[in-house]
């Protein structure tokens, strides 16, 4: 037993040095992925606090907030058009017992009057835009704003036509797959192999196992973002389907093991982004940078944008900051 245990010590050792060593210095393994955008802000629906969700008037707010990313979902009509829209079924959205896929695009009913905002119980969001946009349009509208796509519904026409619009519009390189399904997502990869994509739920519980056991360094990971909840809003701003993920023990579990500086380091020395969602409270996004995440998800782009400029404003030095008197007598700012 004794003279198992010394061989055993050095090489386990040995094991966590090199992983120590490693998980700080990446590039020794790991080529560096080069997205061609950094998300700090994200607009979850384009910004569904501020405006009824997934509308051109949703992504138009969110772009004059200045979001780095417009998050949106995918469903196809019964006449084969990509619509945005979150739900298959249209009940909660405009109150029509309806599926997308039962109906042409001509015959979709419009948005409610108002809507509440799913994590933020309580608010209801409203707008002037009460219809169902193509991908189409916003791909037009907003040409170069990185997008990212969630596919609902595991649909090879749905993930055929919404490659083929990326690939018309040159922006591959930024549109992201998103998927909670592994199926879905592979699908998606083959599809079009050139667009990034998330980490799935999966995917998520395996790079935290090979986080904790130290294999992480050692090895490589075909994806280029990780977007996944805080586990802290649970029970507070997001309340899941699922019981048991509102446990308070599991709940705090998983905060303990996810909320890792070391970990997010780590992927974005990698090139891998961390985006969390969905953050509604100015106590939430300063804990997930706190935490060193690439970017937050929200559903109110005006607060978070109103947010990292406060952030920016602690860290300008005085020479950054030119004060000047308005006619008014008004001290203002200048940058």
């Amino acid at each position: 037993m004794l003279s198992s245990l010394y061989y055993l010590v050095p090489v386990l050792g040995g094991y966590a040095a090199t992983s120590f060593y490693l998980l700080k210095n990446p590039h020794i393994l790991h080529k560096k992925k080069r997205l061609p955008f950094h998300c700090r802000h994200i607009s979850h629906r384009g910004g569904a606090g501020e405006r009824i969700e997934n509308t051109l008037e949703a992504f138009d707010n969110a772009v004059s907030n200045h979001t780095h990313l417009l998050e949106l979902d995918c469903q196809l009509t019964k006449d084969g058009q990509v619509v945005v829209s979150h739900d298959q079924n249209l009940l909660r959205q405009t109150g029509h017992d309806v599926n997308i896929r039962d109906v042409t695009y001509e015959e979709l009913p419009p948005y409610k009057d108002s809507l509440e905002v799913t994590f933020l119980p309580g608010h209801m969001s409203m707008g002037r835009d009460h219809h169902m946009p193509l991908l189409e349009d916003v791909f037009q509208r907003f040409p170069e704003m990185p997008i990212n796509v969630e596919i609902k519904e595991e649909n090879g026409e749905l993930i055929k036509k919404v490659s083929d619009l990326v690939k018309r519009y040159r922006r591959a390189d930024r549109t992201i797959w998103a998927s909670m399904s592994d199926q879905i997502m592979k699908k998606c990869q083959a599809e079009n192999p050139d667009m990034p994509i998330m980490f799935t739920p999966r995917r998520g519980v395996i790079l935290l196992l090979l986080y904790y056991s130290g294999l992480l360094p050692f090895v490589p990971l075909r994806e280029s973002v990780v977007e996944t909840y805080m586990p802290s809003i649970i029970n507070r701003t997001y309340f899941p389907h699922n019981r048991l993920m509102r446990n308070p023990f599991l709940v705090t579990l998983q905060d303990k093991l996810f909320m890792r500086k070391g970990l997010f380091k780590h992927l974005q020395d990698r090139g891998i982004q961390v985006y969390l969602w969905v953050l509604n409270q100015d106590s939430d996004f300063q804990r997930a940078f706190d935490c060193g995440v690439t970017g937050i998800m929200t559903d109110f782009p005006s607060k978070l944008n109103d947010f990292l400029h406060r952030q920016e404003d602690k860290h300008r030095t005085p020479e950054e900051t030119q004060h000047t008197v308005t006619g008014d007598g008004v001290e203002m700012c200048r940058y």
